[in-house]
């Protein structure tokens, strides 16, 4: 990955997603009962290196995030160590129930494996192509650097834009004459 990726990652326009997220449907799979999701997810947490996400019975981890709204993801932020950080993330749009014996079916719609901007917090830029009208993200992440039983995720972020959609519930119904 070269650096210009990570510099242009966050372009004018975007912002971060997490005013955004409906924290009653968030989940993730296989995180610790003492380092949940919040804790690399919510500011203020995700800014101390002494708090993260771990996972609890190997090293994969499934998160899932709705949104309030219909946003356009346009990058994403994961966060980890050099030893137990993510080495391979997937990202799906707009699939519920997922799971661990179900991921496989399903083709990402962004992958990347071991790559350094990941484990230093730099933003990756998504294709922006394939992740218009998400209202809800799933992120895979499968293994981490090292191959330990532990994953830590210090730092989750996701950064984009909304999407202006029509209230139908604003819209009047218009009587012949």
């Amino acid at each position: 990955m070269a650096a210009a990726e990570s510099a242009t990652a966050i372009q004018r326009n975007q912002v971060n997603l997490l005013d955004f997220i409906d924290w009653s449907g968030v989940e993730c799979l296989n995180q610790s009962s003492g380092h949940s999701l919040s804790y690399a997810l919510k500011q203020g947490y995700r800014e101390d290196e002494g708090f993260n996400l771990e996972s609890d019975a190997d090293e994969q981890l499934f998160i899932y995030i709705p949104f309030t709204q219909v946003v356009k993801l346009h990058s994403i932020v994961a966060k980890g160590s050099e030893e137990e950080g993510p080495k391979t993330v997937k990202l799906f749009r707009n699939r519920e129930h997922m799971g661990f014996s179900n991921v496989n079916d399903f083709p990402p719609r962004f992958f990347k494996k071991s790559f350094s901007l990941l484990l230093q917090g730099k933003p990756v830029a998504v294709k922006c192509v394939k992740f218009q009208n998400v209202r809800s993200l799933t992120i895979f992440i499968e293994d981490n650097q090292w191959g330990s039983e532990i994953k830590k995720v210090q730092k989750t972020a996701l950064y984009g834009s909304t999407v202006e959609t029509t209230d139908m519930k604003g819209l009047k119904k218009i009587e012949e004459h």
